[in-house]
């Protein structure tokens, strides 16, 4: 088990911010809006607060919403020390039902529950509305709660009040403790995020010093003391993760870095052409291109499940890298692109939203006979955050805006049994589609766009002869961080063009769908 720690946070900013998870699905859209502000914050389980807590040294904490009840039994609470410690608090949702049963105010399971979009008016100014609402004005904000406060503990006042929850916003300005009922970190809190830079800056005194070009300076310091002169061996891959990774480690130690792109077999069409250009061509860090498409192809032989498909994929992969890591002579440390969600997910509290690690995350340690320690220097960092420092480390945007695509690519991307045939129809099909979403200029405005060749043949009739080809059907979603995603509205026009582009130049398929389908938080790949 991975644990969140307060080494992930040395030589950053002093300003730190400690997020207490209770098990939200959208605690962490509260660290993005935290570091959008510039401050450093990291999120902890309620339950390894006080393993972390003096070590961390916040200047502020926040509690989030979650699922529980506090008027249940054994349900998730705040440590009580937290409130002695004299740092601002704000409680949201959850967070400010549980902070004000555990400071002596009553809570009550609601007669009228109250989720989506509400108004809540100020009714008395506070540093926490300050700029936001003025006293007696009112605004949207977006509840999801079936408990509410009605009573307050001694010294709270209310600040805001909605049609069904009275106690909206409270505050104790003397303690700067303070809690709102609704979610100001969601976008459909239109003024939430300002809410919460008050929080940090006004009323936790933050400047918001935390940038990429301060994360870079740290980290390439930090990574000269971890390795020393040790050698590192990094998996690269081609995708915004491992080539932002890569970059920053040769900045850092030079040629004590050598790359590994292994080209699985399963890749999209000129990847490892595009890879090995850029990065011994252009930026000539060392690099082994192995091309190991028989061999895993040989693997994934028979496999059909994708969860087989992956652990096939993740556990060849360990087999390449320790080989290739035996004929440069041994390698100390292993990098990988391990992102802040993954750690988040790797740590969360049992009964929490993502209590299961998914198996295609880099976390969890590496087999005891590699004899490697990992190296994760984007660890602390959200996805768009990872953008932004491979925009500071001078990436191409070409690499920097690429739409993510997993370790597993296209293996995940034909559901059943992987043949050759498939995948260089599926590489073809992906291709044009890739090409008529640049051609739009629609590229950059979504988040991830792909091609699935589906486990279906259908019977057409294209010309003058009747076909029993397969089905391929495309995605496009937009997304910040990759947490919560919404299909890309395409026209008719473009899609028909993509369609007739792929069934006239594409043997094999002979039918194009669009998927249409709308995610929550969590994974936005085709499981």
């Amino acid at each position: 088990m991975t644990e969140i720690t307060s080494q992930n946070a040395q030589g950053l900013e002093a300003e730190r911010v400690l997020i207490i998870d209770f098990g939200s699905q959208v605690t962490q859209l509260i660290a993005r809006r935290v570091r959008e502000s510039g401050v450093y914050c990291e999120i902890v389980p309620y339950n390894r607060v006080d393993d972390i807590l003096d070590d961390f040294a916040p200047k502020a904490i926040i509690l989030s919403g979650g699922p529980a009840s506090v008027m249940g039994d054994n349900t998730p609470r705040a440590p009580e020390r937290i409130f002695d410690l004299g740092l601002p608090i704000l409680g949201i949702c959850y967070g400010q039902q549980t902070m004000v049963a555990q400071l002596g105010g009553r809570v009550e399971n609601a007669t009228h529950r109250e989720f989506g979009r509400a108004q809540m008016t100020a009714v008395a100014s506070s540093p926490l509305l300050d700029g936001i609402w003025a006293e007696g004005e009112s605004d949207q904000v977006w509840m999801s709660h079936g408990d509410r406060v009605i009573d307050l503990p001694e010294g709270f006042d209310v600040i805001g009040v909605s049609d069904n929850a009275p106690f909206a916003a409270i505050a104790n300005e003397g303690k700067r403790f303070y809690a709102v009922q609704f979610h100001p970190e969601v976008v459909h809190t239109p003024r939430g995020a300002d809410l919460i830079k008050n929080f940090t800056h006004k009323i936790a005194g933050c400047e918001g010093g935390w940038t990429m070009a301060a994360f870079r300076e740290t980290e390439i310091q930090r990574v000269r003391d971890q390795v020393g002169d040790g050698r590192v061996i990094c998996g690269l891959s081609g995708g915004v993760d491992s080539s932002v990774v890569a970059v920053l480690l040769h900045e850092a130690i030079g040629d004590q870095l050598t790359c590994v792109f292994v080209d699985t077999g399963v890749m999209r069409a000129n990847e490892a052409e595009d890879v090995v250009t850029l990065f011994r061509d252009h930026y000539n860090i060392p690099l082994v291109h192995v091309d190991a498409g028989d061999l895993f192809l040989g693997k994934l032989h028979g496999a059909s499940d994708p969860e087989t498909k992956r652990k096939i994929i993740g556990a060849t992969f360990i087999d390449v890298f320790e080989e290739e890591a035996k004929k440069i002579g041994g390698a100390d440390f292993l990098a990988q692109g391990t992102l802040y969600p993954d750690v988040i997910e790797s740590v969360s509290f049992d009964g929490g939203p993502s209590v299961t690690i998914k198996s295609h995350h880099n976390v969890g340690g590496l087999p005891e006979r590699m004899n490697m320690k990992l190296v994760e220097p984007l660890r602390e960092l959200f996805k768009d955050e990872v953008r932004a420092l491979g925009r500071e480390l001078g990436l191409p945007e070409t690499f920097v805006g690429r739409h993510p695509f997993p370790g597993p690519g296209l293996a995940i991307r034909i559901p059943g049994e992987i043949t050759p045939e498939k995948i260089a129809i599926l590489q073809k099909a992906d291709v044009i589609y890739l090409d008529e979403i640049r051609k739009a200029g629609l590229y950059d405005e979504i988040w991830q766009a792909f091609s699935v060749l589906l486990p279906v043949q259908t019977v057409g009739v294209m010309g003058d002869e009747r076909t029993y080809d397969y089905v391929c059907a495309l995605r496009a979603v937009t997304s910040t961080d990759g947490m919560t995603a919404d299909y890309y509205p395409y026209s008719h026009e473009f899609l028909g063009n993509v369609a007739t582009r792929i069934i006239n130049e594409v043997r094999g398929i002979n039918r194009v769908v669009y998927d249409v389908t709308s995610k929550p938080p969590g994974t936005i790949e085709w499981e």
